[in-house]
């Protein structure tokens, strides 16, 4: 969304804005920073209300693309957005939210028994990012479940 759509929408004055962020940047550094507390505490309640195992992640996901506001990962969008400028605070924030979803999942497939959970909670992740992506471009829930069964091989 650019800057002038995000002041319409918003009803925020340009004055207004510039007083609590020095750009762009930094306004879209503090959503990301929201986004990833609430998106972490959605994944987690909605994991545990399907009983916790690992596998729960992919439906959780799916649930979610369900609604009519999704618009895939506002992190990998993120990335995306900012491909040219790695070291950008933005980038950064992106990749430690991913760390941080990579090791929820490391405790739900060791909490589980299984072995190699680091490794596995990589694959998860690769999965769940390439899942949301495809639920993107195919407009269907059904990228989860793909990579639902893709899981549950790795497991077995």
């Amino acid at each position: 969304m650019g800057l002038e759509r995000l002041l319409s929408h918003s009803g925020v004055g340009r004055a207004s804005l510039y007083r609590h962020f020095d750009g762009k940047d930094d306004l879209v550094s503090a959503v990301l920073r929201r986004r990833d507390e609430h998106w972490r505490r959605w994944l987690r309640e909605r994991v545990e209300a399907r009983g916790g195992a690992p596998l729960a992640v992919f439906d959780a996901l799916a649930e979610g693309a369900e609604d009519s506001s999704f618009r895939g990962c506002a992190f990998i969008n993120a990335m995306a957005e900012m491909a040219k400028e790695p070291g950008s605070t933005v980038h950064r924030l992106a990749v430690e939210h991913k760390r941080k979803v990579t090791d929820y999942v490391r405790g739900l497939i060791a909490d589980a028994g299984h072995a190699g959970a680091p490794e596995l909670a990589e694959q998860f992740t690769l999965l769940m990012d390439g899942a949301v992506v495809t639920a993107m471009s195919e407009r269907s829930v059904e990228p989860f479940r793909r990579a639902r069964q893709m899981a549950q091989r790795l497991l077995s």
